[in-house]
């Protein structure tokens, strides 16, 4: 079937879905749109758990891990919510039990022939280990690949970094191979390792799958 020349407007549209749709839920996770009102607790958060991201976190100013001011993170949700309408980006909040926990960014969204994206996500530290970020991230990728229309979401994670790749490693993301000195962390280049899924790995969607796996592991356990 041809495409109409519109088609990738229209997709792009599409990235109000995190501003405008209610919360993408599977309680007691949620995922909801990023405000700027989240910028005090999103800041707290962010200080509070600086050690704890410190060796996974891209070195960037403007995603700051120890800065106590206010602006900075204003800022970062302006932004987002800016990128968002333009379909560049879906920044969500990730909560647990109605508390701040988290986020979860799809971002770098391209359109037209690719339709991929990259996913970036941190939890504090205090959530960790509830399986908080497999169910986000379950939620969000049913949600790129099934309403606004993406095809295929990528996650660099470091070798290293073992808890960010058993998040997608349950959730069947493929390793796609490594990728040297990719992004400046804690103060330093490193490789990361590429990890890929596409909705055509999913067809029945990734939350049913999940919620299969945690079942069957529940059941194996109990």
């Amino acid at each position: 079937m041809r495409r109409s020349r519109h088609d990738g407007f229209v997709a792009r549209a599409r990235g109000w879905v995190t501003l405008t749709e209610p919360a993408l839920l599977d309680a007691p996770v949620s995922l909801r749109p990023i405000r700027v009102k989240d910028a005090s607790i999103w800041r707290d958060a962010r200080v509070r758990n600086a050690s704890w991201l410190r060796p996974w976190e891209p070195t960037n100013p403007e995603t700051p891990l120890y800065r106590s001011s206010l602006g900075p993170y204003v800022a970062m949700a302006r932004t987002m919510r800016r990128e968002a309408r333009q379909g560049l980006a879906l920044p969500w909040v990730v909560t647990y039990d109605g508390h701040f926990a988290g986020q979860l960014t799809i971002g770098s969204i391209v359109w037209g022939s690719a339709r991929s994206a990259q996913v970036g996500y941190w939890i504090d530290e205090a959530f960790a280990g509830r399986g908080v970020i497999p169910t986000a991230l379950a939620l969000a990728l049913d949600q790129c690949f099934f309403a606004v229309g993406l095809h295929r979401v990528e996650a660099t994670i470091r070798p290293e970094n073992a808890a960010s790749r058993r998040v997608v490693e349950k959730l069947g993301f493929r390793e796609e191979g490594l990728r040297r000195q990719c992004l400046h962390i804690d103060g330093a280049w490193h490789d990361h390792i590429c990890y890929a899924l596409t909705v055509e790995d999913v067809p029945g969607g990734l939350l049913p799958r999940w919620r299969s796996t945690v079942m069957d592991s529940r059941l194996r356990t109990g």
